[in-house]
């Protein structure tokens, strides 16, 4: 989202960076977003299932950085359903705030835990753990391993 204004919470936006020793974002990709009227109640706070859409889009676009399109998983046959999910509401983001959804992937076997902090420029509002387990999609049943194309992307983003 390139229309968002500089200040310190949008300086930091855009750019994933595979952990490393010593760097600094430990491995959170971060998705920039700003508070439109659509994302709120009647009173301008953030309705508590947006924040899950912005998860979702944050997740995706993360993937899409390290060349793994959700698109490519679904033309391969896999789908990624939540398996589990657990949000802690802090504070409410307000209409009009920019927010940034920062997330990164802890891998677990074929678990995929992707973890969540959501910030506005001076608050934490949300932090959240997503379990997606990968499924054959015809079948519908559990895979037992990471397509070979996922387990790139993973390696990427986590690097190992």
């Amino acid at each position: 989202m390139s229309d968002l204004p500089s200040n310190t919470l949008t300086n930091v936006i855009t750019k994933f960076e595979p952990t490393a020793e010593g760097n600094e974002s430990d491995g959170w990709f971060n998705y920039p977003v700003r508070v439109y009227p659509h994302h709120t109640d009647y009173a301008g706070v953030v309705w508590h299932g947006t924040y899950l859409t912005w998860m979702e889009e944050a997740r995706v676009e993360c993937l899409r950085t390290v060349g793994m399109s959700f698109e490519e998983l679904v033309s391969a046959g896999v789908d990624l359903p939540v398996a589990e999910m657990n949000l802690r509401y802090h504070r409410s983001a307000r209409m009009g705030d920019d927010v940034l959804v920062m997330t990164r992937l802890v891998p677990d076997k074929v678990r995929l835990n992707w973890e969540y902090q959501i910030r506005t420029e001076t608050d934490l509002c949300v932090t959240a753990v997503v379990t997606l387990v990968p499924v054959d999609f015809e079948k519908r049943k559990l895979l037992r391993s990471l397509p070979s194309s996922l387990e790139g992307a993973i390696a990427k983003l986590t690097g190992i």
